[in-house]
């Protein structure tokens, strides 16, 4: 993702944060504040979709915690609403787990899954994530009160 990409995540960032079923960030947040905390440094990466001029999709990727956990990795995805039901959230995933891959990560582990979020919680399943565990009514979902929040973790190698 560059600079430039903001301006197109932006919007679909904040739509997403607003409707409260998927994210806890402050509903508050500016622009600058977001993208602040949506780009992620090295080791780490931000990417974008993007097809013909327009960004679909983004995902931040890179180790789950520092120092002595940083052989884990995670990934946050947020997928345009235009763009849903396409793909755009497999091809996100796909290349976040390669990309995992290429760079020795010995496992994904996702720390946050909101429960109500089932087409989430069904392609990480396809993409080969299991749930290990549920924090329940660790999420206020603006739908469904609280609910849980899944632990899910895809093993890259075995051992």
């Amino acid at each position: 993702m560059t600079e430039e990409d903001w301006a197109q995540v932006w919007p679909f960032w904040d739509e997403i944060v607003q409707a409260g079923e998927t994210y806890a960030y402050p509903l508050d947040l500016t622009s600058e504040q977001a993208r602040a905390l949506w780009t992620v440094p090295p080791p780490g990466q931000t990417v974008v979709l993007e097809e013909d001029g327009t960004i679909l999709g983004s995902a931040t990727m890179g180790p789950n915690r520092p120092g002595r956990g940083s052989h884990v990795g995670t990934a946050s995805f947020m997928v345009s609403g235009a763009a849903r039901g396409k793909g755009v959230g497999r091809r996100l995933g796909e290349h976040v787990v390669q990309w995992h891959r290429d760079a020795g990560f010995r496992a994904i582990q996702f720390n946050a899954v909101v429960e109500t979020n089932e087409a989430a919680v069904h392609l990480w399943q396809a993409l080969g994530f299991r749930i290990i565990g549920t924090v329940p009514e660790a999420f206020d979902s603006r739908a469904h009160g609280l609910v849980g929040l899944h632990v899910m973790l895809l093993p890259l190698v075995e051992g």
